[in-house]
This record gives structure tokens, C-alpha cells and sequence, in this order.
């Protein structure tokens, strides 16, 4: 059996996952991509483990490989047997968790993935600011809608879970923290409790050494 290696970039979406791992205590080597988006050979050479060259990509330490933020949220719950950070079944908060999850990845995770680099999707050059400021103003859309649901102090309420990490996360992307103070305070709110607590911050300062 080998080590179990995390694929991805500070600041990235391998954030999440890292600091899932670092919350649930499992020994990992984080293997650095580099820039996807700035480096032809980095996403060649991911592209040999994730054929979409996307981070987090996860490499059990039976050398299979696990790609997909939520699915990995779910097998290490799984793998360890802990709900701290995924409501168990029979949880009230199970049905809620899933589908924010779901929603997460399916509707808002994909807006970066196009409007990150439009020249990927839009091969007219006029046409990509265009594009670019569509999507990102869905993007403010879906965050609306996610703000209506949120809770306090967590979004689910008094139960901390992994949602709050995709929080943390992602409210560091466009339109970014200020935006989320503005106009989405209760998510401003959970990402600014995620950034205090004391098992994560680590994490934060590995990737966002800056903030």
C-alpha cells in the first residue's frame, strides 16, 4: 500500500479537501499541480492521473484515484466512519446537507470553470467579456439563493459540516469576500467563522498566505 496523495493548488478547490483530511486527521502528501490554467505541461501531466486535469484529485493509497469534491466528501466520511463533517442518514440535517452539496458542485463550482479562462469556451475574443460577466452574474444569482437558505452560525444551522468549507473556500472567489459582506452576510459570516477555527488554520495559511 502507498501514501494517499492530494492532487491540487493553494487557493484552488483542492482546499476543500484538504481541509477535510486535516479536520479528520488522515496522513496525506499534497502533490502541487501548479497553475492549470497558465501551464500546458502542469495539465498534461495531471491529465496522466484526471483525465479532466481538475483539482482536488485524491490517490488512495491503493493507488486508485478519486476525483469529484463531493464524492470524496462522502467517501471520507465513509472511510472514517465520523459524521462530524457529513450528517449521518438518519440525521434531520442529512436531506439539507445533500442537497447544498449537490448544488454546490453542480451549479456554482461550474461557473469557474467557465469564466475562469472564457478563451477555453469562446473562441471569439470580442464576445469572452461578455460571457464572462453572464456567468458571474449567475454566479451572484445562485450565491442569493444559497444566502436565502443559510442558517446561523453554520449553514445549517447549529451543525458544522463540510458545506461551511466549500464556504470558506469559495467565497474567497470572484466576487470575493467583500461582495459576500455586502450582499450575502450570513455566508460572509460562516466563512469568517470557518477562517477562526483552530483545527483549519493551518490549512488557511498554507493557502491563502496572503490574507
Amino acid at each position: 500500500m502507498g501514501e494517499v496523495r492530494l492532487f491540487g493548488h493553494p487557493g484552488w478547490g483542492s482546499a476543500i479537501v484538504e481541509a477535510q483530511m486535516a479536520w479528520l486527521g488522515i496522513d496525506f502528501v499534497f502533490e502541487d499541480v501548479g497553475n492549470l490554467f497558465e501551464s500546458r505541461e502542469a495539465r498534461e501531466s495531471l491529465a496522466r492521473i484526471n483525465p479532466v486535469a481538475q483539482v482536488p484529485t485524491l490517490v488512495l493509497a491503493d493507488g486508485r484515484v478519486m476525483t469529484e469534491s463531493a464524492a470524496i466528501t462522502l467517501y471520507l466520511a465513509d472511510l472514517t466512519g465520523r459524521d462530524d463533517l457529513v450528517p449521518p442518514p438518519q440525521s434531520p440535517e442529512r436531506p439539507d446537507f445533500l442537497r447544498w452539496l449537490v448544488f454546490l458542485v453542480a451549479n456554482v463550482y461550474p461557473v469557474f470553470t467557465y469564466a475562469d479562462e472564457p478563451a477555453r469556451f469562446v473562441p471569439d475574443e470580442t464576445a469572452r467579456d461578455g460571457f464572462r460577466g453572464a456567468v458571474d452574474a449567475h454566479a451572484r444569482r445562485l450565491y442569493g439563493m444559497m444566502e436565502a437558505a443559510a442558517g446561523e452560525p453554520w449553514f445549517l444551522g447549529e451543525r458544522f459540516t463540510a458545506l461551511d468549507l466549500y464556504v470558506a473556500v469559495m467565497t474567497r472567489w470572484r466576487p470575493r469576500r467583500a461582495w459576500f459582506a455586502e450582499n450575502a452576510p450570513k455566508l460572509h459570516a460562516i466563512a469568517a467563522r470557518a477562517d477562526a477555527v483552530p483545527q483549519l488554520r493551518a490549512v488557511w495559511a498554507r493557502n491563502y498566505p496572503d490574507a
